[in-house]
């Protein structure tokens, strides 16, 4: 075991004294009792961590029961609701913040193996990107879904308020309205209640294998959580006992499941940047081609808040992911899990208990899985949920408004100067442009919540998962990297067909080459942490590949 050498030479007397001075017992130390990490994200702000601490309690005694020996460490956590259209640079950057914090310490301390004790958008990711880059034995344990509160027979929830914002700033309500809403939408404990980047990434791990069955949609207050926390710590001690590691675990085809059944439930087109970089770091490549192609073989067979009227605590009720890994049984390919069962075999024993909630494969919502991935003059690639679509604007044509900051749009949006059929434009949005690449909730739900129907949003930043309506993200090349997206004008006209995977711009290569050289890169104020992330993205895509010649 890696702790054989704080326990074993001479060499690391001293370092046993300092962990005596820690509270360790001299029993503790013995060959047989390996050491496990736990990399705890609770923090009182974000209410999809604040139950953590009592999780990472039962992590730390199945632990011990097992015969291990436990040790926490914190990890931090940007709660995206509450830093969106205040501070959102800096959310993106902290998954590699993340994944460097778990590596600081389980290297530096001689873990054994770890546990991840996570919730929301980019912990999770962080963590996994850990798992894979250190492999060393890892399991992880999402903290679970929030339950909404239903008011007059309607779910409310705290995101629903980003739709209020674009209601006001319509016009159609007051603000005073839309405050005295405030206490219905607070919910307590738990990761956002739809298929939200969270969740979302909570059932991508447990389809790549890395936590518990059931762990992605079991409740944060449901009394089970508590029970796969303990099952999580005794989990860990025996992975490491067999040497099980991470890579063992996330396979190709582990990824691949995975993106299936993201695609099957309609989830976040955040996994279109996170799935990638977690491979990466498990040495594996995968790209968006590789979502475009699955998604065209996989229909949806889940309707989850922001798509749909359905909560994550539905799908749970429903059978959870094991459920809609039946359905799509002979689609998964065989990979192993930390459960010590094949996700085949998880697979067959998964029951679906309402039809309505998880469809049969003859009855889906869409023929078509949750992302699109579209290419054209203005991007190599730009990403879009296209289960969240609705079908009238699944091919559209208009005009370009042009906005450099979320501000200005909002500014448009109460001023009335968007009409129906515009094209919204925000450039300049991406991991090198902005730079962080922040997330776009508050002007895409603005839009819908200002009654928009036929107005569609491009840009190189990204969306949050309960962005919907005809929103394209991910555009590459992005604008600071010399992209086509920044030479866009107002008036110009943009094409788009989501069936034939087509975004244009209506004007020849000529014009936008001459357009790029005088392009001017607006001006942002910048932390010495988002100088050194613009700085990795000049010249690379926000998928960590060097950009490239445009797509025609």
């Amino acid at each position: 075991m890696r702790s054989d050498i704080l326990k074993k030479n001479i060499e690391t007397l001293p370092h046993r004294a300092l962990l005596l001075s820690a509270g360790l017992k001299q029993e503790d130390l013995d060959p047989s009792r390996p050491f496990i990490g736990i990399a705890n994200s609770y923090t009182n702000i974000i209410p999809g961590h604040i139950h953590l601490n009592a999780l990472t309690g039962e992590v730390k005694r199945g632990v011990r029961d097992a015969g291990g020996i436990p040790f926490e460490w914190g990890v931090p956590g940007v709660c995206d609701g509450i830093a969106m259209f205040v501070e959102m640079r800096l959310s993106l950057p902290s998954r590699e913040h993340i994944a460097d914090n778990i590596e600081i310490m389980a290297l530096s301390h001689s873990m054994d193996g770890w546990v991840g004790v996570t919730g929301c958008d980019k912990i999770t990711p962080g963590m996994l990107m850990a798992a894979g880059r250190l492999n060393i034995p890892a399991v992880m344990l999402t903290g679970g879904p929030m339950k909404a509160n239903v008011t007059d027979g309607k779910k409310r929830h705290p995101i629903e308020g980003f739709a209020l914002i674009g209601q006001v700033k319509a016009g159609k309500m007051s603000a005073e309205e839309a405050e005295g809403l405030l206490p219905r939408m607070a919910c307590g404990a738990g990761a956002c209640v739809g298929l939200y980047t969270a969740n979302t990434m909570a059932v991508v791990t447990e389809v790549l294998g890395l936590s518990l069955t059931g762990c992605a949609t079991t409740l944060a207050i449901d009394p089970l959580k508590k029970r796969q926390a303990y099952e999580s710590g005794k989990r860990i001690v025996e992975l490491v006992k067999k040497d099980i590691r991470p890579r063992d675990i996330m396979t190709r085809d582990a990824f691949e499941n995975a993106i299936r059944v993201d695609m099957a439930m309609g989830g976040s087109t955040n996994t279109v940047l996170h799935v990638p970089a977690i491979a990466r770091e498990a040495g594996i490549d995968i790209d968006v081609d590789v979502f475009d192609k699955i998604s065209r073989g996989i229909p949806n067979l889940c309707s989850v808040i922001p798509a749909g009227t359905y909560e994550m605590a539905d799908i749970d009720r429903a059978g959870g992911v094991p459920a809609v890994l039946n359905r799509l049984r002979d689609m998964i390919k065989d990979s192993p899990t930390v459960n010590g069962r094949s996700i085949k075999h998880i697979a067959e024993e998964g029951r679906v208990l309402d039809d309505g909630i998880i469809r049969t494969l003859d009855n889906a919502y869409h023929s078509e899985g949750g992302i699109a991935v579209v290419r054209g003059n203005i991007a190599n690639s730009g990403i879009i949920k296209q289960t969240a679509l609705e079908k009238e604007m699944m091919v559209h044509s208009g005009p370009a408004r042009v906005f450099y900051t979320e501000r200005d749009l909002l500014d448009a949006i109460e001023a009335k100067k968007i009409r129906e059929g515009d094209v919204v434009v925000l450039p300049f949005q991406g991991p090198a442009g902005a730079p962080g690449m922040p997330e776009m909730l508050t002007p895409t739900d603005s839009i819908k919540g200002a009654g928009y129907k036929k107005v569609a949003l491009i840009t190189d930043g990204r969306f949050s998962g309960a962005t919907t309506g005809p929103c394209i993200g991910h555009v590459e090349m992005e604008a600071y990297n010399g992209g086509a997206i920044g030479a866009i004008r107002d008036g110009d006209v943009i094409e788009i067909d989501i069936p034939r995977r087509r975004l244009s711009l209506a004007l020849g290569e000529a014009e936008i080459q001459e357009r790029l050289r005088t392009v001017t890169i607006p001006e942002r104020k910048l932390t010495p942490l988002l100088e050194s992330y613009r700085n990795k993205f000049t010249g690379v895509n926000c998928y960590g590949k060097e950009d490239r010649g445009r797509s025609t």
